[in-house]
């Protein structure tokens, strides 16, 4: 187990801490965060945590790739579990903003819709013996998702102040992205999808 792939697997523990940040009723037990007001908007001291554990978890994102390359620790695990991390990270944020009335549900679905097709062609290439890693699109479409929930967390601030709806531009572009990746990788292994026995 190299320091890329406990990097990935930090990953992966940071998705339920967050969910707990998010979720757990703290004034039913007397723990009040309070929040900050910047004019008139009103962020939760208990969002800044959050985007501060999620800041920290998406990090691991770009170093477990980038030492995993420099130092030649490439592996079949980490080609796995690198995007399923960022999968369980990103998709889990938006089921919850989801469900908080804060991102379209249609949004959520479609990008979950991509992400089952693309394992399913992952898996698909895997028994074929070939092991897929992560993209350009697939990379950029993360990232996309990442500052997508991370200006969600604030608020949609500073573009909250001038009346910009950047955050909910965001989703919708994190959308598209998401489509184009999809047919990426479905262009990529098209060919084992549609070979015959």
């Amino acid at each position: 187990m190299n320091l890329p792939n406990r990097l990935t697997l930090l990953r992966i523990f940071f998705v339920p801490v967050i969910v707990f940040f998010i979720l757990f009723p703290f004034a039913q037990y007397g723990i009040v965060f309070g929040h900050i007001s910047i004019d008139f908007v009103t962020l939760p001291i208990v969002n800044l945590i959050a985007l501060g554990l999620f800041a920290l978890a998406s990090i691991t994102d770009f170093f477990d790739g980038y030492l995993a390359r420099k130092y030649h620790q490439i592996s079949t695990f980490g080609k796995f579990m690198d995007p399923i991390a960022d999968k369980l990270l990103v998709n889990t944020l938006f089921i919850l903003f989801s469900f908080q009335g804060l991102v379209p549900v249609i949004a959520v679905i479609v990008m979950i819709w991509r992400d089952v097709f693309v394992d399913g062609l992952r898996m698909l290439a895997a028994e074929k013996g070939r092991v897929v890693a992560a993209g350009y699109m697939g990379k950029l479409k993360t990232v996309v998702q990442m500052l997508t929930i991370m200006l969600i967390l604030l608020s949609n601030l500073p573009f909250e102040l001038y009346n910009l709806p950047v955050s909910s531009f965001m989703i919708w572009f994190s959308v598209m992205i998401s489509i184009i990746s999809g047919v990426n990788y479905f262009r990529q292994l098209s060919s084992l999808v549609m070979e015959s026995k």
